[in-house]
């Protein structure tokens, strides 16, 4: 009973911050903390991701699969983690750990960049996730139609 109260005044506050049309990264990492599961110590990695989106400079969501996302919270900021256009993820026998392995932001002019230890893991619930996202733009659109007349 009490996730769905959480989650709706979650829905809301986040609407309201929302003038802009895009949420900040903070506003997102809120959104992706809520629909995340329990710590875990590691998470399955085959050595490539689906994607991944950055939640500010110490924190971001991978996909494994197109259904499967993690949140990763790191111990610090990661340097230019909000301006990469590529990341890399060390693991030991196909296993991403917490403490143990890092994100590794990919320079495009090839100089050195420190890597960022990974605090904790966290599965998304995807389908959730992408509902509250729905949800969200739909009322953006409904303010700026009511903005206008």
């Amino acid at each position: 009973m009490k996730t769905p109260i959480l989650m709706a005044g979650l829905c809301l506050a986040l609407a309201a911050c929302a003038t802009t049309g895009r949420l900040s990264s903070a506003e997102k990492l809120d959104l992706y903390r809520a629909h995340a599961g329990a710590q875990q110590n590691d998470m399955q990695f085959f050595g490539s991701l689906n994607g991944w989106t950055e939640l500010g400079d110490s924190a971001l969501a991978v996909w494994t699969r197109p259904s499967e996302a993690y949140l990763l919270e790191l111990n610090g900021p990661c340097q230019d983690l909000t301006f990469a256009t590529a990341i890399g993820l060390t693991s030991q026998m196909n296993r991403v750990s917490t403490r143990f392995d890092k994100v590794l932001v990919r320079d495009p002019t090839g100089g050195p960049r420190m890597p960022c230890f990974i605090k904790s893991i966290r599965k998304l619930d995807v389908k959730a996730l992408r509902a509250s996202e729905q949800e969200l733009r739909q009322a953006q659109v409904q303010d700026r139609e009511e903005d206008t007349k």
